[in-house]
């Protein structure tokens, strides 16, 4: 029997709490029906199946990044915006690695996905700094997906620990802030 008061948004939560802290990988029903003190057929009262949940947890990540991203860049240009966008990406992939990692791959199921509201506004915020510099609008694809590729992989690298020789990975993120500015400006059609 579903413990009382128990909602689809505290599986979410609970899940994405324990993404974060033992990795996404280690999510299952079993778990997430333990922190929440139900047996794990208890759960299926609120999701339908591991997939699901997965799936849920991946619209909660991209909505809270599409959020994150919305209140950094708002009110800025240029590199100022380059700059609070990549910030903005780095700290929640370090600060929430599984509910992150929940959210590569993540297919959408149709045209009224919540995933697809989500990613929208994510890469929507990203084509807003973009424009900034002058990207055209059919070179916005591939920008973004250049942008996107480089937080990524930055942020996921120091967030699994892959930067562990002497060079500082602040002192990192900022020469690629100048990079990228540079790259983008130099690219602007005359």
């Amino acid at each position: 029997m579903p413990r009382a008061g128990l909602t689809g948004e505290d599986v979410v939560s609970a899940a994405a709490d324990l993404a974060d802290e033992a990795g996404y990988a280690a999510l299952t029903m079993g778990v997430v029906a333990s922190r929440l003190g139900v047996r794990p057929p208890s759960l299926y009262k609120h999701v339908a199946s591991l997939a699901d949940l997965q799936h849920r947890v991946a619209t909660l990540a991209t909505a809270e990044l599409g959020e994150v991203i919305r209140d950094a860049v708002q009110g800025r240009a240029g590199r100022d915006a380059l700059a609070a966008l990549l910030a903005a990406v780095r700290g929640y992939v370090t600060g929430h690695p599984g509910r992150y990692a929940a959210t590569i791959g993540a297919e959408f199921t149709g045209p009224g996905d919540p995933l697809l509201a989500a990613s929208a506004r994510v890469l929507g915020s990203i084509a807003a700094v973009l424009r900034g510099y002058g990207v055209a609008e059919d070179e916005m694809d591939h920008a973004i997906r250049t942008i996107r590729c480089t937080m990524h992989g930055f942020a996921m690298l120091e967030a699994s620990r892959g930067f562990q020789w002497d060079a500082d990975p602040d002192q990192s993120f900022t020469w690629m802030i100048g990079f990228i500015d540079r790259g983008l400006r130099s690219s602007r059609p005359s």
